[in-house]
Formats: structure tokens, sequence, C-alpha cells
């Protein structure tokens, strides 16, 4: 069964310098539009060096989850999608699409502080910091693209385990640098 509103091509390129520029600009714009959000760049587009979708995903927060609300009007006025929580909960999830109709950003938002905004963000920082892990992470993500080009939810499962497994790592290593 496909979980509605996924993509349903998987397709990984080559690292992108324009990546970070494209983060920049829509986060610049994500600031003019709502100026209580903080758009912080996450997911493989954010890890250098590696093969990635090219889809920038970005991790949005905010005071509350009413500011979220309050800012929806704005984000939707950017061209954004608001699909609200899309099965995790406190979350309120955001796509954008360019004039072709193609996926170019995932927007995940949650309240500053979370747990999730935490996990988000350790990842991205353990990973740029360990580059065997990220090397293996690419790696990995060139397989399963290979092997399910047609399935999402088979690529996204085969990332799973490693995810869990690295997420657990970058919090310890997180907390190790405050102590």
């Amino acid at each position: 069964m496909s979980r509605p509103g996924l993509l349903k091509r998987v397709a990984v390129t080559a690292p992108d310098p324009t990546w970070r520029a494209s983060f920049e600009r829509e986060a610049a714009l994500i600031q003019q539009a709502a100026p209580d959000i903080t758009a912080h760049h996450i997911g493989s587009t954010a890890i250098q060096g590696i093969w990635a979708k090219p889809i920038i995903d970005m991790l949005l927060t905010v005071p509350s989850l009413d500011a979220f609300e309050a800012a929806t009007p704005a984000l939707q006025a950017i061209g954004y999608e608001a699909r609200g929580e899309f099965g995790i909960p406190g979350r309120r999830y955001f796509v954008k699409n360019d004039a072709q109709g193609q996926r170019v950003v995932h927007a995940h938002g949650f309240t500053q502080g979370s747990a999730e905004v935490t996990r988000h963000l350790a990842f991205r920082d353990y990973i740029n910091v360990h580059p065997e892990a990220a090397q293996a992470y690419s790696a990995l993500k060139r397989q399963l693209a290979a092997a399910h080009p047609s399935d999402i939810e088979a690529y996204m499962d085969g990332k799973d385990a490693f995810i869990k497994q690295h997420e657990v790592l970058a919090l310890a290593w997180r907390a190790s640098l405050r102590s």
C-alpha cells in the first residue's frame, strides 16, 4: 500500500554544490514570509559529499504549533502545500514543487527544543563530521535506489536501520560534546 503524497520514483544524484544555495534561497523566502520560523538544512542534501534525492529537506522551528497555524497562509502564498502532521504527531509538514510539478522541498516543522529537532540536527551534524558514516550512508542510498527505483517505501525502509543506529550514535556524540 502506497503512503499518500510520497514520491513514486526513487532517483539519487551525485553531490551537487548548489544544494546549499537552494536551501538558503528557500530559507530566506520563508523568513520573509513568516518571520517566526527558523529554517535548518537537514537530510542528505545537507551532508557534504553524499548522493541524495535532489530535494531540499528543511527543518522549520517555531515557538509553538500555533505559530505554524498562523504562518500556514504565508507559506502557501510562496508555493508550499500544507499537509498537517502527515503521520508524525506534533509535526507540521509542507511540500513545494517547481513549475514543472517536480518536488523541490520537504519542510518538516516542529516546536523549538522538541526531541524531533534535537534528533534531526544531531544526525546531520554527526554524519557531517564522520565521513566514513557519510560515505556508508551514501553507498546504501545508491544501492537502495538501484534496487528499488519505483518503490519509495522499500527505499525508505532500507535506510531505516542505518538511520536509527546512527541517530543513537549522534545523540550520544552530541551529549559528549556538552559534557
